[in-house]
Order: C-alpha cells, then structure tokens, then sequence
C-alpha cells in the first residue's frame, strides 16, 4: 500500500475526494444597525449592515464562492416575527443590494427565532409552539424573500409540513423556479451556542427540544428527510455537520439527492480557540474539517470557514 503513496503527484493522483471552493457556502449576519460589530463568540466573523455588503461578497465571488446564506437581526421584534416576512424587512433589503452588485446565489434562512420577542421558531400560545400557525408565517417570509430576488430559501425552523406549504405558497404566486433546501435533519445540538450569541436568537424560556430533532436518533432523521423530499425539497441538509457524519452518510446513500451540511458555529468557534491557544494547525484543520464532511456525502457544506479555505 505504501508504493501509492511514495510521493506528492501519486498521492494527488489517487485523492479520492476533494473540497473545491465551489462546494462552499458562506454565512453572512446582517443586521440594521449602520456599523460593523465584530462577534465575540465567533473570531473573525461579524454582523455587517447592508453598507457593508458589496465589501464582503465580492471578496466571497472573487474566491469562487458560488453563494451566501443571509441570517438578518431585525431592529424591532414582536410575538409573531413580522419583519421577517416584511417587504422592507433587514433580509429583503440584503438581497436586492446584493443581487445589484454580485451575480452570486443568494440562500436565505426561514425561520422566526430572530424576528420574535420569545425566541423561538414559531408562533407560541399559552408556552406550547403552534405547528399549523407558524406554517403560515413562514411561507409569507419565504415568499417575500423571493419577490425580493432570492435563488434558494432555506427553511430551518423543523416545524411539520413547512417544505409542502412553502413549495405551494411559492408555486401559486409564479416562483416555481425557487429552490427549497431544507433543515431535513436538524438535531438539538448544543453546538449552536455561538449562533444564537451571533444572531440574538436564543429562546426566553424553555429550549427547542419539542421541534428540534432527538441526537440519538438517526432512523427519525430518515423519516424526516423522506417527508421533505415528498413534500417537495430540492435540497436536503443535516445540521451540524461533525457530530452528524453518520447521518450524512446515511441520508445520502439513502436518498441520492442533493446534500447539504452546515458546519456549525460551535464547530468554528472550538477551532478558533484551540487555534489561539497554539494546540492546533488551524488550516491544516479546516482542511481536514471539510474533507471528511465532503467524505460523508455532502455536495455543498455552509462553513464560517469558507473564506478561509478558499483562500488557501
């Protein structure tokens, strides 16, 4: 076995997989306020206003980077979210900025956790989560950010029947084109710490765990996967990535449809301060990272570390 790997152009001959810029989507946290506020909890990414978005995508399309995917931090919020599916919504008004400066694919998040005084990801009545409410209000977000200019929505919210209401909402109104890539397989992870510091989302009271998915159970991340499939996903994705290699694996041996993968916040930021403190090599371990997740099966991987990777 040793003779196929003697030497560097036999060992990059026979490379089985590899992670091209091109399997890369960037995240990127808008937000109203007129100023670049660096995130603590995440070195090196910030919340941008839409002033600042020309700066950073055209460096994203200039690493061959073909998308971002758009977290916005409303100015106000209420119990229902409504400036998630406002037409002058922080997300709607992202996207029209940067589809006039970039020919970028533009993904967006639907959900409410950002948008809603309670933090979670759908409409609450007396503490319990309203599933059939909540569908509702993100198709009208969807839709609003597809008259907005949006190529690919990406609802993460794990409520049931979000993917059938969103295709029929988006179908009714001539936006048949619109993509779905759906949070199929979205585990309660404790990995999303950052995230919620990054996006101001994190709930008031209770946790997630009545939507979210169970970690320990994989056979249920088939099932959930299937349903959006028939409900008329045209990507599927598993979140986070690295405590989920399996499910990966088995979600695209399974279903042979295009997969996606989201190495999460928690995911970066452990890097990054095992980086600083000199115990690790960061880029060979960004390497390594998204190797085994392009390993696992996914086509495209969302990483804070996009930028970086391509750039190496």
């Amino acid at each position: 076995m040793r003779r196929l790997r003697k030497n560097e152009k036999l060992r990059e001959l026979l490379k089985e997989h590899d992670v091209n810029s091109s399997d890369l989507i960037y995240p990127i946290f808008v937000h109203e306020k007129n100023i670049l506020e660096e995130i603590p909890s995440m070195p090196g990414q910030f919340r941008y206003p839409v002033s600042e978005l020309e700066s950073i995508t055209k460096k994203v399309e200039d690493l061959g980077i073909p998308g971002v995917l758009l977290f916005g931090m409303p100015e106000k919020k209420d119990d229902f979210g409504s400036e998630a599916y406002s037409d002058k919504g922080i997300v709607q008004k992202a996207i029209r900025a940067i589809k006039e400066k970039t020919d970028l694919l533009i993904l967006t998040d639907i959900c409410l956790c950002q948008y809603t005084s309670h933090g979670h990801c759908g409409v609450v009545c007396d503490g319990t989560i309203k599933n059939d409410d909540t569908l509702k209000l993100l198709s009208k977000t969807a839709l609003s950010h597809a008259k907005a200019g949006a190529d690919i929505v990406a609802p993460s919210d794990m409520m049931d029947g979000r993917v059938k209401a969103i295709r029929t909402e988006l179908d009714k109104n001539s936006f048949e084109d619109i993509l779905i890539m759906s949070y199929a397989a979205k585990f309660l992870s404790s990995f999303y710490g950052p995230f919620r510091e990054a996006a101001h989302s994190a709930p008031v009271f209770g946790d997630r765990r009545t939507y979210q998915m169970e970690p320990a159970n994989i056979l249920e991340a088939l099932r959930e996967v299937e349903l959006d499939i028939k409900e008329g996903a045209d990507i599927i994705m598993v979140k986070p990535a690295l405590p989920y290699l399996d499910v990966i694996y088995r979600v695209k041996e399974r279903f042979e449809m295009p997969t996606a993968a989201y190495n999460v916040s928690g995911e970066y930021s452990m890097i990054k301060a095992a980086s600083k403190m000199g115990w690790i090599d960061e880029n060979k371990v960004i390497k390594e990272l998204l190797l085994g997740i392009k390993r696992a099966g996914a086509d495209l991987i969302i990483s804070y570390f996009a930028l970086e990777y391509a750039s190496l």
